[in-house]
């Protein structure tokens, strides 16, 4: 049985620039074909617009607040709010609160940083 803790699990910086917590995946877990991980941005703090060419995404934000820019269009996210990302979709996202925005981040297949490209 796989079980982890948010406490428990190492962060480490994404290609993006965002801190992150692995959660479940196959780097520590039976997990196959999907990841999940906690992404922390800090107040006035983005990360860098990118893509994945094969992982489709789904971010749900569980603390803060912020702007997102899916190809080219924008919207102001808050806690409570699920957003889903395709492969190849350009996004980038801010934190324009007081606080860290903390949002959980679904993908499938897991995260890489090889299926990461800078735009």
């Amino acid at each position: 049985m796989d079980i982890k803790n948010l406490s428990e699990v190492p962060a480490f910086i994404t290609k993006d620039g965002s801190e992150i917590r692995e959660l479940l995946a196959h780097r520590n877990s039976a997990i196959r074909n999907q990841s999940l991980a906690e992404a922390c941005v800090p107040v006035a703090g983005s990360t860098q617009e990118h893509f994945h060419p094969k992982t489709e995404e789904i971010y749900y934000i569980t603390h803060g607040r912020g702007r997102i820019r899916i190809e080219g269009e924008v919207r102001e996210i808050n806690a409570g709010d699920a957003i889903a990302i395709l492969p190849g979709q350009k996004h980038k996202l801010w934190n324009t609160g007081s606080e860290t925005l903390r949002l959980l981040c679904c993908c499938s297949p897991a995260y890489e940083h090889d299926d990461t490209i800078l735009t």
